[in-house]
């Protein structure tokens, strides 16, 4: 099978993927309401900082695909909407316009579609630091995000099966490159000892992507003959587990997977991520009414972000560390497993001053 054939059944193996009700653990995450902490929506602003760049909005169109004439045109709606909008994008694998010179256009229209956006290159971990500057330079990225989806390639009919010389590839890339560099998973999470490992070499950021959303594991497994790796789907940590379990050393936190609603973004926010990737709920808008519904979905997303943060009495997305969570379901199973406090994320507020009254007044 060629690599645009693999890349064509990857969307439409991801965009048959229901959106889970639960599994992702955003559910198992509620705030605290305090009902005069309300601030007036002219004073918030979704304008935000992450790995020295600015970003237009806390949330972004995470990594999704490239390298076919269908996977191309995929491209430029996600980034003709993306300049609609002001959302900053993230490419997908661009492994395959790396290998085949062909496939560069396909991954080109989203400069093309989006001169002035804030945009990410994507190569997995195993490629080589020159392989790092020309995807780089392929589309003019303000960031390179290295993926890491050892689990995905385990499954993969053609994947690989060496991932020990990963942390040293990651290095010679982080040293190369001139841009911040954004790890992230594909969506089995990153655990305390992983995102410890990423702060020691300097990345500017982790996604820590887990489980919840696109299941890589579902869909390669859906392309085996014999179709026998299914006991794997569901494999890893959810970005709630993730974010909770981060260490003090981890880098700035950037977080995906299972991501539905701008409720689910100001969870992560809440959580410590700088920003909030979205894929699969993306992906099935725009398949489904192309450019304009996608652009139509955005602006609703920022205008519900707004009112999110307005009721929630904070002026920008970093406030929302200091707002009251509740913790239940599998997700406080496995704080309690890890050892995490989670009781203090009910009284986080307790230290702005008394209850009820707003961030204005403190």
């Amino acid at each position: 099978m060629s690599a645009a054939d693999r890349k064509d059944d990857h969307v439409r193996l991801a965009a048959a993927q229901h959106p889970l009700v639960a599994g992702n653990g955003f559910d198992d995450v509620r705030f605290l309401h305090h009902a005069l902490s309300g601030i007036d929506a002219s004073e918030v602003t979704l304008d935000t900082e992450v790995a020295g760049l600015q970003w237009s909005t806390p949330f972004y169109i995470n990594a999704m695909t490239g390298g076919s004439a269908r996977t191309g045109e995929i491209n430029r709606a996600l980034a003709a909407a993306s300049a609609a909008a002001g959302v900053p994008i993230a490419s997908g694998s661009m492994s395959v316009a790396l290998d085949d010179p062909d496939a560069a256009g396909t991954f080109r229209v989203l400069r093309e579609e989006n001169p002035d956006g804030l945009l990410f290159a994507n190569i997995g971990i195993e490629r080589s630091a020159d392989d790092a500057r020309r995807a780089i330079d392929l589309i003019d990225a303000d960031a390179l995000q290295i993926h890491v989806n050892a689990v995905q390639e385990i499954v993969m009919p053609e994947g690989g099966r060496s991932f020990g010389h990963w942390v040293a590839s990651l290095e010679r890339i982080v040293a190369a490159v001139d841009v911040p560099v954004l790890v992230k998973e594909v969506g089995f999470g990153f655990s305390r000892r992983t995102l410890s490992v990423l702060g020691d070499i300097g990345v500017s950021a982790a996604d820590v992507a887990g489980r919840g959303g696109t299941d890589f594991v579902q869909i390669e497994n859906a392309r085996r003959a014999d179709a026998d790796f299914g006991y794997l789907a569901g494999w890893g940590q959810s970005a709630v587990e993730c974010l909770l379990d981060a260490p003090s050393d981890a880098p700035p936190l950037l977080a995906s997977g299972g991501v539905r609603t701008p409720l689910d973004v100001v969870r992560g926010l809440a959580l410590g991520a700088g920003a909030v990737g979205v894929s699969g709920t993306f992906l099935r808008i725009v398949l489904d009414g192309g450019t304009d519904a996608l652009s139509a979905a955005l602006d609703a997303w920022k205008a519900q972000l707004r009112a999110l943060l307005t009721v929630l009495g904070a002026r920008a997305s970093a406030d929302l560390v200091m707002t009251d969570l509740i913790i239940g379901g599998q997700t406080a199973d496995f704080a309690r497993a890890r050892a995490i406090d989670i009781t203090s994320l009910a009284h986080r507020s307790d230290a702005l001053g008394a209850p009820g009254r707003s961030r204005n007044d403190r």
